[in-house]
């Protein structure tokens, strides 16, 4: 069996139909959805065992891997309550360990591009301390590394821009970040199943091309016909508030601290060149994402 463990997620949610139509149908191995939220209609496919779980719990995260041979978690708290000190690290090693027990075979993480146990970044850090804690387990592991999701931050500024024709940018919005599609980082899950050569490897998955949040803003005018009134947040006040407002939305607090590191690190990447040591996996464009997220012909 295979336990895609986040399953209402961004990951989650191209990824287990992305795992259907590789395997035909309903597949010749099981294919099982955790997610907290067990009304969700976002995971309900034929062929899915759909399992509410919260494997933040010693019970939860047990439930969610029993049985399985794979497990696949692409748990994150980046836009959950919890933040991702909480999610990303914390339930991460404890649904590692109750994998190990359940004498798992092989576990991929999803985590992202710059992970590191003793980063600065809370969320590289948190990813860091999942992939560290994976390592230590004694099962095989993949590490799948993407840069920025391009459907989370098109979401981010693009959202309230159609709904409202408002958005927000948190600083300047003009560093060249390298963004991937979660469609793309899904093909490169499917594979780390298939492919035992990938265990005990890191795969870095970046996109095309790097684009500014700027950039992401007038895609989504393009497609989608609104034009945006834009507001910044000045980069200075973004640690102030986000150490102002942790102790009551983390998840903001996150979102701040990794909209200031885009903001003033180097972000850029070669990604066809990194890329090119899977040629069987496309490269998704950055308007193709918006066009299916914003344009309604």
């Amino acid at each position: 069996m295979i336990a895609v463990v986040g399953a209402t997620g961004t990951m989650g949610r191209l990824l287990i139909p992305e795992l259907l139509s590789r395997q035909g149908g309903s597949g010749p191995e099981p294919l099982r959805a955790v997610a907290h939220d067990p009304a969700s209609a976002l995971v309900r496919q034929p062929g899915v065992e759909l399992v509410a779980a919260d494997v933040a719990t010693e019970a939860g995260a047990a439930r969610a891997v029993a049985g399985a041979r794979v497990v696949v978690s692409a748990i994150t708290g980046f836009s959950a309550p919890a933040g991702v000190t909480g999610i990303d690290a914390a339930a991460n090693r404890i649904l590692i360990r109750a994998a190990a027990r359940a004498g798992v075979e092989h576990l991929v993480i999803l985590s992202v591009r710059g992970a590191d146990p003793g980063s600065r970044i809370e969320l590289f850090r948190a990813k860091g301390q999942a992939e560290q804690a994976a390592r230590e387990s004694g099962m095989a592991w993949t590490f799948i590394r993407p840069t920025a999701y391009l459907e989370t931050w098109l979401g981010i500024v693009g959202g309230p821009l159609v709904t409202t024709g408002k958005t927000m940018v948190f600083g300047r919005g003009r560093n060249p970040i390298n963004f991937v599609s979660a469609f793309d980082v899904a093909r490169h899950v499917q594979l780390a199943i298939e492919d035992p050569e990938m265990r005990g490897c890191i795969l870095d998955v970046p996109g095309p091309k790097n684009l500014t949040i700027e950039e992401l803003i007038r895609l989504v005018e393009a497609v989608s016909g609104r034009t945006a009134k834009v507001s910044h947040v000045p980069r200075l006040a973004l640690p102030i508030l986000s150490s102002a407002i942790r102790p009551f939305n983390a998840m903001r607090a996150g979102q701040m601290g990794a909209a200031l590191m885009m903001d003033t690190a180097d972000m850029a990447v070669d990604g066809a060149v990194i890329r090119a040591a899977q040629p069987s996996i496309a490269m998704t464009d950055a308007l193709e994402v918006a066009c299916r997220m914003f344009r309604h012909d």
